[in-house]
């Protein structure tokens, strides 16, 4: 029986570190050297190509071996390095790097998800747009508290450019969402529950397109509010939430604080863990978990919000 390959790039803004067997070589991170790779990736046939999230630069090769009908895994880089440090590999170089996403792979066996089609990026893109506008509109509000009056007229100005930018971001978001009848469809959908707002329509449609198409379990640890045990014995630890999607966290926590006020579930559930001796930021995350599974069933079985008190 022939021994399945695993393949792991370690990617740059300028090159991609390959670890393929015995045989690791570097191609350049560019239209050219993508399709070198991806040549030889088909010849070899691996199992699983494990590619570390690198802030923009894993794209366009990610795509070109999805389009050439290869396994790609996108991974998150900080399991990868907890899985260096398991094996006793403390150092850090590209090669080296490669070499440990190989070994991922090939161990831990990483799912291979279907990227998200140009669109769905697009929409990602500015939905991150405007979550860096709306920051920096707060950064730029703070300083004026404290700024001398020589620069104020500055920051007054960037601060008129930056909300002219924010809602130039919001025209095009809604644009967008218009002209698909299937966005436009779950948007409408999602915003019938009390507390979840365009704004948390938006995020999860660019940035969580998994909605509606995964568990419960599955879906939440997507976003981060999946809990953690930490028991070891006779100790039993405080459960905590960390990785997956921050941007969409936030989001959902600031949801969640609107829905334990006006959202007749969510505020039911939050006052019977607060009642139970819940800290009230576990109750919190509690409710954010159950927010997302109610939107995440509701895209599911296409149905609306409904309430129904006992």
């Amino acid at each position: 029986m022939k021994k399945q390959v695993y393949v792991g790039i370690d990617v740059s803004k300028e090159t991609l570190d390959v670890a393929l067997g015995d045989k690791p070589f570097v191609v350049n991170n560019d239209p050219e050297g993508i399709a070198i790779l991806s040549k030889k990736l088909r010849r070899s046939k691996p199992a699983i190509i494990a590619i570390e999230a690198s802030g923009g630069y894993e794209y366009a090769v990610t795509a070109a071996l999805a389009a050439a009908k290869l396994n790609v895994a996108l991974v998150n880089p900080r399991p990868v390095r907890d899985f260096a440090k398991s094996m006793g590999v403390l150092a850090k170089t590209d090669r080296l790097d490669a070499r440990v996403l190989a070994r991922f792979a090939e161990k831990m066996q990483p799912e291979c998800r279907s990227l998200p089609d140009e669109e769905r990026r697009g929409l990602a893109s500015l939905v991150k747009r405007r979550k860096q506008l709306v920051e920096t509109i707060v950064e730029e509000n703070n300083r004026r508290e404290t700024a001398h009056a020589v620069v104020l007229p500055n920051i007054d100005k960037h601060i008129a450019w930056l909300k002219a930018e924010l809602r130039d971001i919001d025209k095009q978001l809604r644009g967008k969402v218009e002209a698909s009848p299937l966005w436009r469809s779950q948007a409408e959908l999602l915003t019938t529950i009390p507390g979840v707002g365009a704004g948390m329509a938006m995020t999860f449609l660019g940035l969580l397109s998994e909605l509606g198409s995964l568990s419960p379990k599955k879906i939440a640890a997507l976003a981060g509010v999946a809990p953690f045990n930490r028991d070891s014995g006779r100790y039993s630890g405080r459960r905590s939430i960390w990785g997956g999607r921050s941007e969409v966290r936030r989001m959902l926590y600031m949801c969640a604080l609107t829905a334990t006020r006006i959202n007749p579930v969510i505020k039911e559930f939050y006052d019977r863990l607060l009642a139970a001796g819940k800290a009230k930021k576990v109750a919190l995350t509690a409710c954010m978990r159950k927010l997302l599974v109610i939107c995440n069933a509701m895209v599911r079985d296409n149905t609306e919000w409904s309430y129904a008190p006992c």
